[in-house]
């Protein structure tokens, strides 16, 4: 059996590949990618983030897991006097999602489970891992942050002076926390882990019981199907922002069925005003998907303005030639997240509970128990030839780079490098540096890209370059008539899209 794996980081692609030597189908690599990542990509994603991926079974079934995480029993004995969500800090940390994420993608059909990926996660968190050019980049931009808290700036800071690239940065106490869950991912909710991290965001002020992570589980679902332009578009459900992508393009292609890039722009700019209106939790409140769908009368009024968000997610996709495709979208939200680490377990707790509301009337608004709106946004698209399995770093911008990258109904046979290394828009606010709902180009897009956002009233602005707003995306790719597979990974970005073969059935290695 032959996989195809793509990840932001060359450390978790050979992870990866050290689970399918042993054995492991798409999902073991997968997995094995993910957990490696939240050593090596610590101000990206983390064991205090969250997850939601897309798990298609060889019989062509896609089930999605939603292991956004929850916010606390008690949130509201605090927040009654807030004008707006903390961004930052304590109250902005929801009950992470990623373990019990892990587990329910591994229970979907992974021949290894999760022991050899923490293990092998746990030997590198404890020899130490080589500071990357963007870990570095992260450590610098939240240099107050590291040093006004311990836990941070005892891994990244250690000995008063931080990490810079090449550097090796040693988790120890991730390590340990690792072998912890190696034996027992529950402990994670359940066990002394869950314990500690309730103790340390009690100290910090927080609202969060025991009763809340002990309560937690993630969904699992059928994903949410859209056939649009001739292909099948499979997305998560919301609180995901999935939903988004086939609305897109529904709205921009043209009467052959083409992609239309000023209608593209035109249905991102409405996309922005129906995630801000319809976007939420649908277990707490009623969502109209259907609104999310189809952007063709949504209004395209000005956003509420958020908090900008940078380094947010990372993306893992797999696929085998059995049939078994998995995309892993995984998150701490801004950079190294809430700016909280807890030095006895060494986990980083992320920022998503910031995306809730205050408004009254609107689907976000925080709510004891509720799942915050969210961008990752997994996504499987597929025709008659070929299925695609993608995942994106890029914040808000998810929808908008993914749609436009598969509008056109030749993408999905087109090399995977020219998918990826095409000249991208994006359409954002605060979230990308500016006051007002603006366009942000890389060079080399028609004139009609800029034209169209200034027939909406959205001002433009080019890159000098590719850039990382543009997103991180990581492709896989099966040929349907002959399983031949394919892997990309943005150039973008440091990541890397192999194939590589996966021993028998019962093969023993050793992944550490």
């Amino acid at each position: 059996m032959s996989i195809a794996l793509a990840a932001p980081h060359a450390a978790a692609v050979s992870a990866g590949e050290r689970a399918a030597a042993a054995g492991g189908n798409a999902l073991d690599a997968a997995l094995a990618a993910a957990v490696m990542l939240t050593v090596v990509y610590p101000h990206q994603c983390a064991l205090g983030g969250d997850l939601i991926a897309l798990v298609r079974n060889p019989a062509g079934q896609t089930t999605a897991i939603i292991a956004a995480g929850t916010a606390p029993a008690a949130i509201e004995t605090v927040s009654a006097s807030w004008a707006a969500v903390p961004k930052q800090g304590v109250h902005s940390v929801t009950v992470p999602g990623v373990v019990a994420g892990w587990q329910a993608v591994a229970q979907q059909g992974a021949a290894l489970g999760l022991e050899p990926a923490f293990r092998q996660a746990a030997a590198t968190a404890r020899a130490g891992s080589p500071v990357s050019a963007g870990l570095a980049r992260a450590i610098e931009s939240r240099a107050e942050a590291i040093t006004a808290d311990a836990g941070l700036s005892a891994i990244f800071a250690p000995n008063a002076r931080f990490l810079t690239e090449g550097e090796l940065c040693v988790q120890t106490a991730l390590a340990d926390t690792m072998e912890r869950l190696a034996a027992d991912p529950g402990d994670f909710y359940r066990g002394d882990i869950a314990r500690q991290l309730v103790a340390t965001l009690a100290a910090a002020g927080g609202t969060h019981a025991l009763s809340d992570f002990a309560a937690y589980s993630p969904e699992s679902t059928p994903a949410l199907v859209a056939e649009v332009g001739g292909r099948t578009w499979s997305i998560a459900p919301p609180p995901s922002a999935g939903a988004l992508i086939p609305g897109v393009v529904a709205s921009g292609l043209d009467e052959h069925g083409n992609a239309d890039s000023a209608a593209l722009v035109a249905a991102s700019v409405r996309g922005v005003a129906a995630r801000g209106a319809h976007l939420g939790d649908p277990r707490v409140g009623p969502i109209d998907v259907e609104r999310l769908l189809d952007l063709s009368s949504e209004a395209s009024a000005a956003p509420r303005l958020e908090a900008r968000a940078s380094g947010d997610t990372a993306a893992v996709v797999a696929t085998d030639d059995e049939g078994w495709a998995v995309t892993i979208v995984q998150s701490v939200y801004q950079t190294f997240g809430a700016g909280l680490l807890d030095p006895v377990t060494g986990v980083l707790f992320h920022n998503r509970g910031s995306a809730f509301t205050m408004d009254a009337a609107s689907p976000a608004r925080l709510r004891p128990g509720a799942r915050p709106p969210h961008t990752l946004c997994p996504l499987i698209v597929e025709d008659a030839e070929a299925v695609i399995v993608a995942g994106c770093q890029g914040g808000r911008a998810q929808p908008w780079i993914l749609a436009q990258l598969f509008a056109d109904p030749s993408a999905l046979g087109a090399p995977l490098g020219e998918i990826l290394a095409t000249p991208r828009w994006i359409v954002g606010d605060v979230d990308l540096g500016h006051e007002r709902l603006t366009l942000v180009a890389e060079p080399g897009l028609p004139a009609l890209v800029h034209e169209a956002a200034a027939s909406l009233g959205v001002p433009s602005v080019e890159l000098p370059g590719p850039a990382d707003v543009a997103g991180h995306v990581q492709l896989v790719r099966r040929a349907r008539a002959t399983a031949i597979l394919d892997a990309g990974s943005d150039p973008r970005a440091d990541g890397v899209g192999t194939v590589f073969p996966s021993e028998h059935e019962g093969a023993t290695h050793d992944l550490t």
